[in-house]
């Protein structure tokens, strides 16, 4: 069954179960090497990535008054669409959790979202059914990690035919599937943002 998709206003989620002060918040902000598509990085000394950017790197915004946050270790993880946890593997920060959710496209393949470098809570298991605005997981903490990298929320949107096995989901099988095609995040959530074209000295 095909059902009409809104953007999800996941920035009120991510407020809402951190406690922030929406009034307060006026957008998510973005270097280069965050974006979908991006071939670079933006942490360490830059360089360019083994391959393309498939999500959206979620780690900084800016107040109403012009001064800037950062997402750590603590900040709780909401889903974006009502859906299920049809998997969960490691990643080189933390843990991914894949979605999927009842929203198919043209050709049948269903709407899928990764939440990646992160960790999951202790009831999140595969099969799980989810609200939307539902809290799965924090940011992993990587303080210890050998990265020099800031704690940030990896989010991919993708779609995937309904016959693929969920089971051999990983970043590589991904990255070489054609029948995988990824979005970019910008596109499905209802939220302003900034992307400023100088780097940043993280």
């Amino acid at each position: 069954m095909r059902h009409a998709l809104r953007k999800s206003p996941f920035h009120k989620f991510l407020i809402r179960c951190n406690d922030l002060n929406e009034s307060a918040f006026g957008e998510w902000v973005f270097y280069p090497g965050m974006l979908f598509n991006d071939p670079f990085k933006w942490w360490e000394d830059g360089g360019v990535r083994s391959r393309l950017h498939e999500g959206l790197d979620l780690c900084f915004y800016r107040d109403k008054s012009g001064q800037n946050h950062a997402l750590n270790e603590k900040t709780d993880i909401p889903v974006m669409y009502d859906g299920k946890i049809i998997h969960i593997s490691d990643d080189f920060l933390g843990k991914s959790l894949y979605v999927s959710h009842g929203i198919y496209d043209d050709t049948g393949n269903k709407l899928h979202t990764i939440y990646s470098h992160t960790s999951p809570y202790h009831d999140i298991d595969i099969g799980k059914t989810l609200r939307k605005g539902d809290t799965i997981a924090t940011i992993a903490d990587i303080r210890k990690s050998r990265a020099k990298i800031l704690p940030h929320l990896h989010l991919s949107v993708a779609w995937l035919p309904e016959s693929f096995p969920y089971e051999k989901l990983s970043w590589e099988i991904m990255a070489d599937c054609k029948a995988i095609v990824f979005c970019n995040p910008l596109e499905f959530i209802d939220c302003k943002y900034l992307v400023l074209s100088n780097s940043k000295n993280f």
